[in-house]
């Protein structure tokens, strides 16, 4: 069984870093889903691929997936770059602006 280890990305919705600090164990899935004739729901005999489990750090997720004997791929998340600007949102009403404030 082969599990994928990463730190979820923050969601685009929100500025906020929330749910983004601790790392996730997910497990791949094993069997291809399929869709039932009778109602259109789609459906897995695969209940593993259902878990999610949180470890507040990537050395607890990799020491979890080798005491199971679970083979696993590490996602390490990609570096950003701050994004700092020169006087900060308060350049936005600025009242020395030099030129017209436009979108």
């Amino acid at each position: 069984m082969t599990v994928k280890i990463f730190r979820p990305a923050k969601t685009a919705m929100s500025s906020g870093s929330a749910n983004t600090k601790s790392w996730v164990l997910e497990f791949s899935p094993s069997a291809a889903r399929e869709v039932d004739p009778l109602m259109g729901w789609t459906s897995s005999v695969d209940t593993q691929s259902q878990i999610k489990l949180s470890f507040p750090s990537k050395e607890a997720a990799l020491e979890y997936a080798k005491s199971n004997g679970l083979q696993f791929i590490v996602l390490d998340p990609p570096k950003r770059r701050p994004n700092i600007r020169k006087r900060g949102y308060g350049e936005n009403f600025a009242t020395d602006r030099k030129t017209v404030w436009t979108h």
